[in-house]
């Protein structure tokens, strides 16, 4: 906890002038709604950058993240590496053999992107809009899918359903396919997003739970993430944090 409230008083860059607000994207109305029970969803939109510690639940082994919202700049400490991605390019840090999963670049923001549904689906280039219900366990959900602009990220192809709780109105499930290692038609895997909380006025799950998924069914379970110390910040971090330090490697 000290190093990484020692990376954001150091490496927060602070701006004298105030800038103007984005406009707010057209967005399908009932996903405004989701977005809404998720809390103050303007406030990441708007927002320049996003902290977050992670606790790889399988292993206990911890990773702190730095993200510029704007720009997507990424940075992870983990326990055993550092991995960035400066903008164009991912890195590593001390070598690649101190990071055993298969890509650098599809890892640096994977949990990212989990961790901040539903509020990056109001990235420009994705559409969001309500579809059938689908069904897990037994249990039928309001569902909605996110699809993407061909120029959209390294992999535009992916599927994504969010799966609504209709008590809270909040995602319970999210599934969603990975062709980034160029599988043309990949099986759905389930993502379980459990035990909320407030982090400044937005709400994120304290815990996210990976399942393999067949006939309308979680299976076996795939990983165990927990989070805490979710921040959103008014200013982007400097960019020195995430230059490729001098023991670091590009890679992909």
């Amino acid at each position: 906890m000290k190093n990484y409230l020692l990376i954001l008083f150091t490496l927060f860059l602070f701006t004298a002038c105030s800038e103007s607000k984005k406009p707010l994207p057209d967005l399908d109305p009932g996903f405004e709604k989701v977005l809404e029970a998720h809390g103050d969803w303007e406030k990441f939109y708007q927002g320049k950058a996003f902290s977050y510690q992670m606790i790889h639940e399988t292993n206990l082994t911890k990773e702190t993240h730095f993200i510029n919202l704007e720009t997507r700049e990424t940075r992870i400490d983990a326990d055993n590496f550092q991995i960035g991605f400066d903008g164009e390019q991912a890195w590593i840090s001390p070598n690649r053999e101190s990071f055993g999963g298969n890509s650098v670049r599809f890892y640096h923001n994977l949990y990212f992107y989990f961790f901040a549904i539903p509020y990056v689906f109001t990235d420009p280039g994705v559409t969001v809009t309500k579809v059938e219900n689908k069904t897990v366990n037994g249990t039928s959900y309001e569902t909605f899918a996110a699809s993407f602009e061909a120029d959209k990220g390294d992999s535009p192809n992916d599927q994504y359903y969010m799966l609504i709780n209709p008590e809270s109105n909040r995602i319970e499930y999210l599934l969603y396919t990975v062709t980034y290692y160029g599988n043309p038609d990949p099986a759905f895997s389930a993502l379980k997003y459990d035990d909320y909380r407030d982090a400044g006025g937005l709400s994120f799950p304290r815990l996210l739970t990976g399942y393999t998924y067949q006939d309308d069914s979680t299976k076996r379970v795939r990983y165990q993430v927990s989070f805490s110390d979710a921040l959103i910040l008014d200013e982007a971090f400097d960019k020195s944090l995430f230059e490729k330090p001098e023991t670091g490697v590009f890679a992909d």
